[in-house]
């Protein structure tokens, strides 16, 4: 699916841009987007382009009403339909087998296994769609009277299947007038092309990698194996789906749309808080806005409803107890860096810091990446030198040590590096058509590699397609 997926995008868009900027008006863009939108998720889900309909049906009805009685009992009806049909859904697809099997288990009874795939970016656009018809409830919102705009809402290709998480109220008047620009056009290309060399010239080697390390025998590994390992996962799903985020506000700004920002360098992060503003910060702002705040935030009863929120953060991910496991992981760091950690923090040094948060989410990482709960303790028994080979294999070390360059390209790319490269071409004062031309450059060679890397790679997983 992802491997074609990205080979249909890239000859997918040529023809979509071309039909969308042949045709006059805001209306008719509109229905070539919407066109498009439907096609691309139905060559890859041609059965369930159906729900994805059926989800902008529910909240266009659901949200026109809750946004005409705003803040009455009368709203509040609609808005609980919404709830109940999304999350219904959402509930069936996603976590019925884990719901059903987790019933028997404690049960000791037999219910049969709903067994149904689950659809390619469901998480993600009932949390829009409901998003709509809360924000319409509390007057923050204007309702949205016409169905194909809110259809392109919901559907738009560029992030429709992995985010960023697009609220209504970020693009409500973009649905009707915007602004396309050649700047505009020139920075989308620029912003997706940087995601997709991110995505196929460094997730996808450092998903083979981890997966050298990881998917074997767990306990034949050593410590400095499965530790590596982790290290590559870590790298890999960061640039997998920042890198999905870049291509996706990228086609955004070329169509004149302004989607918001998903990762500000994360792994530059001085503390596990500082993390989470910077890591998929479209989904924290979601939980914060329409869960944690509504439970009180911090004013009541602070502990439980970050522990309620953490939980609901890490099922969000997957139906699989590891993820409520890593949820309580931050939730628990979270709550002592509230208590007395973050001072502390403050005075050690910002390398110090920045390791400390990188670890910890290192290490979380490895609840993300063993679904299967008993390879999770053989891993965490293995890294803590309690199981597997000697803690510390030469022939290990060897192999780790020759993986070192491209680690330290991921940490580069890790940091801001494009801002410090920016300062420096300024200082140099060099001829305006002199750095155009180097950039257009350096675009292209981004461009061909990315290209020739789908094509002659199989390992080309898209790790945010299974949320």
């Amino acid at each position: 699916m992802v491997f074609s997926s990205l080979m249909f995008l890239l000859r997918f868009l040529p023809v979509t841009l071309l039909l969308y900027f042949a045709v006059p008006g805001m209306k008719a863009k509109n229905t070539v987007l919407i066109a498009a939108s439907l096609f691309f998720y139905a060559w890859g889900e041609p059965v369930w382009v159906i729900l994805l309909i059926i989800s902008s049906i529910i909240d266009y009805i659901c949200g026109g009403f809750a946004g005409k009685y705003s803040k009455t009992p009368k709203g509040r009806v609609f808005l609980v339909i919404s709830l109940v049909l999304n999350f219904g859904l959402l509930g069936f697809f996603k976590y019925g087998g884990f719901i059903v099997n987790n019933l028997n288990a404690l049960l000791g009874v037999n219910i049969p296994d709903p067994g149904v795939s689950l659809p390619v970016g469901i998480s993600f656009y009932t949390m829009q769609t409901v998003s709509y018809t809360i924000d319409a409830y509390r007057g923050n919102a204007k309702v949205q009277k016409s169905f194909a705009r809110f259809l392109l809402f919901v559907s738009m290709f560029p992030q429709l299947v992995a985010g960023p998480i697009v609220r209504y109220t970020d693009v409500e008047d973009q649905l009707e007038e915007r602004n396309i620009t050649m700047q505009g056009i020139y920075e989308g290309i620029t912003r997706f092309v940087a995601g997709l060399a991110k995505k196929t010239l460094i997730a996808n080697y450092a998903g083979s990698v981890a997966a050298r390390f990881l998917d074997g025998d767990m306990l034949s590994m050593s410590a400095p194996e499965v530790w590596f390992g982790l290290l590559c996962f870590t790298f890999q799903i960061y640039f997998d789906f920042s890198g999905y985020s870049d291509m996706a506000i990228g086609l955004g700004k070329v169509f004149g749309f302004k989607f918001p920002e998903n990762f500000n360098y994360p792994y530059t992060a001085q503390s596990i808080t500082d993390f989470w503003r910077r890591w998929h910060m479209t989904l924290g702002s979601f939980f914060r806005d329409y869960v944690y705040i509504p439970l009180g935030g911090n004013r009541r009863l602070q502990v439980r409803n970050i522990f309620i929120v953490w939980i609901l953060t890490g099922l969000w991910h997957g139906a699989s107890w590891n993820f409520g496991i890593w949820g309580l992981y931050f939730a628990v760091i979270l709550l002592i860096e509230k208590k007395f950690l973050l001072k502390a923090l403050e005075k050690a040094p910002k390398a110090a810091r920045a390791l400390y948060s990188f670890f910890l989410v290192m290490f979380g990482f490895n609840f993300f990446y063993f679904e299967d709960f008993g390879r999770n303790i053989d891993a965490l028994r293995v890294m803590f030198g309690l199981a597997g080979a000697s803690f510390a294999v030469a022939e290990a070390l060897q192999l780790v040590v020759s993986y070192l360059p491209f680690v330290v390209i991921c940490v580069i790319c890790s940091i801001p590096v494009k801002r410090i490269i920016q300062d420096r071409v300024e200082k140099l004062q060099l001829p305006e058509g002199l750095r155009a031309a180097a950039a257009a450059l350096c675009i292209a060679v981004a461009f061909i590699m990315s290209a020739a890397s789908i094509v002659s790679n199989s390992y080309n997983p898209f790790i945010y397609f299974r949320f």
